[in-house]
């Protein structure tokens, strides 16, 4: 190292030499990590936003189970209300369980009406006395 003097100050100051510290191959290395992970990462947001949006805005048909009453051995009403668009066509599918938790009941219900939102009862059949009823899904055709 050589020494230099310091100029106003009166001391010594090392200074050492440009050429041969000039930027880290792990400075210029960290820098385009750094531009490849925010390119990476915007794209991801990108994939994760378009996948919601499409389960939310595509989705033409859509049910939730209100409630349901096991009126008989053999029967379970369920209420449901169903959104869709109103010229969307579809069917929800039921099941239901016995205490066990052997299913005693499955079946689809349509919904062809002309009408954005259905609210609509319906009898799921059981081969037993039923404890619950599901909504497993609905689907557009």
């Amino acid at each position: 190292m050589t020494a230099v003097s310091g100029g106003d100050s009166g001391g010594l100051a090392t200074r050492v030499p440009e050429d041969r510290y000039g930027r880290s191959a792990d400075e210029r290395a960290d820098r385009k990590l750094k531009i490849v992970g925010s390119v990476l990462g915007v794209l991801l947001l990108g994939v994760v936003g378009w996948f919601g949006y499409d389960s939310v805005a595509g989705a033409k048909l859509s049910g939730e189970m209100i409630k349901f009453d096991v009126v008989s051995d053999t029967a379970v009403e369920v209420h449901l209300e169903v959104r869709k668009d109103a010229d969307a066509n579809g069917y929800c599918t039921l099941r239901s369980q016995a205490e066990n938790g052997a299913e005693v009941g499955r079946a689809d219900f349509r919904f062809d009406q002309d009408k954005g939102r259905v609210d609509k009862t319906v009898t799921l059949r059981t081969t037993e006395r039923a404890t619950s009823a599901e909504l497993v899904g609905c689907h557009a055709d």
